[in-house]
């Protein structure tokens, strides 16, 4: 399909996709969040993709927020229809995937933007980012999932300080705070996160799966993480990845997780 909002580049074992409105500092309107998740379906379902790095177009903004005209006029219904829908297809969709989601957040990332890069499996920020959940100074909260993935990366009482006072940070606050695993200028930010893809990609794509399942596991409201991870290790067993790595392992060589 073609894509109107988004950038989409497949390059040997990474796919890229970029948030493409920069008139509107790549803001998420619903039809960007339809085509992010055509897109990051696609390259999931993709057999040569190993990682999926998800940046905004431009240096300005990595996704500056919601796009507000959007919504200004709606009512309770219509504000729960929209959270519930775009958590789903997009917010909780990204944190589920079985292929790791590295948000490149190269600039602001607010609101709406600063939920979709925490709902990426880790963040790397250029030097110039600023970040922050700005909801409340409209009479609103965060929507998609912000309220939850915040202090779940930087704990409850900083988390309640940056959502309750609108306040953004930059990202060396964000580094400190670890909400953001690295910080890099804003030209070193796509190939160092290219570096850390292939370091994943070197490794067994269904193992990476798992443990995102696993990991996840743990921050699920009555799932106990331990016995997933347990169930999880068990079924590793029986895969052909494990026989691979075992098997190069013990013969001294490098694995091969092509599955070719």
């Amino acid at each position: 399909m073609g894509y109107r909002a988004i950038l989409f580049e497949a390059n040997k074992h990474i796919a890229t996709i970029t948030v493409n409105r920069p008139q509107k500092l790549n803001a998420l309107n619903i039809e960007t969040i339809k085509e992010l998740h055509h897109a990051l379906k696609k390259a999931n379902e993709n057999k040569k993709t190993k990682v999926i790095i998800l940046t905004g177009s431009g240096d300005k903004a990595f996704v500056a927020g919601a796009d507000i005209s959007e919504f200004a006029d709606f009512n309770e219904k219509q504000g729960k229809q929209l959270a519930a829908q775009g958590q789903e297809l997009l917010f909780n969709f990204i944190e589920n995937l079985s292929k790791p989601v590295i948000a490149a957040v190269n600039g602001f990332a607010l609101g709406g933007g600063l939920e979709l890069a925490m709902a990426c499996h880790f963040r790397v920020a250029s030097d110039n980012a600023k970040m922050g959940l700005p909801e409340v100074s409209l009479g609103v909260i965060p929507g998609y999932g912000g309220t939850q993935r915040l202090p779940q990366l930087i704990g409850k009482g900083r988390a309640m300080e940056l959502i309750l006072t609108a306040g953004m940070i930059d990202a060396k606050q964000a580094l400190a705070y670890g909400l953001v695993n690295h910080v890099t200028t804003q030209e070193e930010l796509l190939p160092f996160c290219e570096k850390i893809a292939d370091k994943i990609a070197n490794n067994s794509p269904v193992a990476i799966g798992t443990a995102i399942k696993a990991i996840n596991a743990g921050f699920k409201a009555g799932v106990n993480g331990y016995a997933v991870e347990i169930d999880l290790f068990g079924k590793s067993f029986e895969t052909d990845d494990f026989a691979e790595g075992t098997s190069a392992f013990l013969e001294k060589r490098k694995a091969d997780f092509s599955g070719d």
